[in-house]
């Protein structure tokens, strides 16, 4: 694990990386922008200490190694045939397709999502969050050049949201139920990046919020497995109360603030006419919210067990809970500001 110094040096890099690919003007500078993300990203990840780190990163770079050269393939071959160092508009239907492959392939939407629950299985609480929101940001703002209302990215949209809902259902793991809900949440990203231009930045931004709330109360929590939720004592019970109902906010339960850019895409797509897929797409939400409300079940409960005798300390930790109470009660409240707002204008 790299210093304090080092990692804001890495962390500033990945950021400056992002940045110059979604501010690029050329294919090729777009792909050294992913290049100088994943190569700030993996220093950050691997851990000399820790086996299960060291096993993540090098799967990651494996994967995003394939995903960036795949992409500057597809970019130097299509270059022969038209002008694609541009982002302008494609001569051929098939191009964006196969510019869009190695972009979903780093994001982790299905069905290319095969190497994202191994990878964050083995990273810290800090790394998921990154991998979860930053490094999601920058494919996803070079898909939103390209991709177009057709049978591949409807294709892509309901394997997603599908997969991310069937796949969490039979996890113990924490780290899996995030990545499973993150893969659903692509799905509904790329949803709004087909029926607006601003809407899924909207989306983005919400569920970015979101995953931090829900990270920050698990690691305050110090929680990797479903078990040991029902192990934290009384003393605890606002760190629970704070996790469960971000987990509902990010499984998009109305009132919570993950309901309204899920409304907003579904109003979307039903003024475009899709309703097939946006009826699909809320019974799948439906079934992410089945397995957060399977974790919360048993801790709502008034008359719930909970042991005594819990050896984990939550003392000396004042300043990460008041953030993390700042960042819940804009996870619970975030809607119904937004809906005064609204009549207010």
């Amino acid at each position: 694990m790299p210093s304090n110094s080092t990692k804001i040096l890495l962390l500033t890099t990945l950021v400056s990386g992002v940045l110059v690919a979604v501010s690029s003007n050329s294919w090729f500078g777009a792909w050294m922008g992913l290049e100088v993300n994943l190569m700030s990203f993996i220093p950050l990840m691997s851990n000399t200490k820790n086996m299960y780190n060291t096993e993540a990163s090098l799967k990651y770079f494996i994967v995003q190694v394939l995903a960036s050269a795949t992409l500057l393939f597809m970019v130097v071959m299509k270059t022969l045939a038209e002008d694609l160092f541009s982002l302008s508009f494609m001569e051929t239907s098939y191009t964006p397709m196969i510019i869009c492959t190695p972009l979903m392939l780093k994001s982790g939407a299905a069905p290319f999502h095969w190497w994202f629950p191994g990878v964050m299985e083995g990273l810290s609480w800090e790394n998921c969050g990154l991998l979860m929101t930053i490094q999601k940001a920058a494919p996803l703002m070079l898909m939103s050049y390209l991709i177009e209302i057709n049978v591949f990215t409807s294709s892509i949209i309901l394997t997603s949201t599908i997969m991310g809902a069937i796949g969490g259902l039979n996890q113990t793991s924490m780290r899996k139920i995030m990545t499973y809900s993150s893969i659903n949440h692509t799905g509904w990203m790329l949803a709004a990046l087909i029926t607006g231009d601003n809407l899924w930045l909207t989306y983005f931004m919400i569920y970015s919020t979101l995953v931090l709330t829900v990270l920050s109360a698990i690691k305050l929590s110090s929680v990797s497995f479903i078990n040991q939720t029902l192990l934290t004592n009384k003393e605890a019970m606002l760190t629970k109360f704070m996790m469960f109902t971000s987990l509902l906010s990010l499984g998009g339960l109305p009132p919570f603030l993950g309901f309204l850019p899920k409304w907003i895409v579904i109003q979307e797509m039903v003024a475009n006419k899709m309703m097939p897929m946006a009826t699909i797409m809320v019974i799948t939400s439906l079934i992410t919210l089945y397995y957060y409300l399977k974790i919360s079940y048993s801790s709502f409960m008034i008359l719930g067990e909970e042991p005594k005798w819990n050896l984990q300390s939550h003392k000396n930790k004042t300043a990460k809970k008041v953030s993390a109470m700042i960042m819940s009660s804009i996870s619970l409240t975030g809607m119904l500001m937004c809906s005064i707002m609204a009549g207010m204008i």
